[in-house]
């Protein structure tokens, strides 16, 4: 059976490619989903891309995750910085964590400094574009093939 990864995306991801392209760059959802899908089969693993706009559907996948996932990397967009209860959920997976953000987080506004997804996760990727996914990907493939 080949190993699954969640990746995840929050709220105005969809967006990617028309929001703010200065800052996340021109491709779309489209182009990060095969990427990633790429970079999983390079290893042997597979993966299950989705986005919502809606707090409680990521919770949901979570959870779901619990029971079918090796992995999951996320981009929890604007919740980073406000949602206790995706926190909550991701320290019930007891398997890796790899947080993403396309922009450098540290070099904005003072409130996207603070995350509470970091507190759980076992890496963050911040500012490589979308190719914070990508190395995601690897990293958390290296952990899955060393458990």
């Amino acid at each position: 059976m080949t190993a699954t990864i969640y990746v995840l995306n929050g709220p105005n991801l969809n967006l990617l490619g028309k929001r703010q392209p200065e800052i996340y760059g021109h491709e779309t959802m489209a182009d990060v989903e095969a990427a990633c899908r790429a970079t999983a089969e390079g290893h042997g693993l597979q993966i299950r891309y989705l986005q919502s706009n809606a707090e409680h559907q990521l919770i949901d996948w979570i959870h779901e995750a619990r029971e079918d996932a090796a992995a999951i990397v996320i981009n929890p967009g604007a919740y980073t910085h406000t949602s206790i209860a995706i926190l909550d959920a991701l320290n019930a997976f007891e398997r890796p964590v790899m947080e993403v953000h396309i922009s450098n987080v540290h070099k904005r506004e003072e409130f996207r400094r603070h995350s509470y997804v970091s507190l759980r996760a076992d890496g963050v990727i911040a500012g490589c574009g979308t190719q914070g996914y990508l190395l995601a990907i690897e990293r958390v493939a290296r952990l899955i093939a060393a458990a």
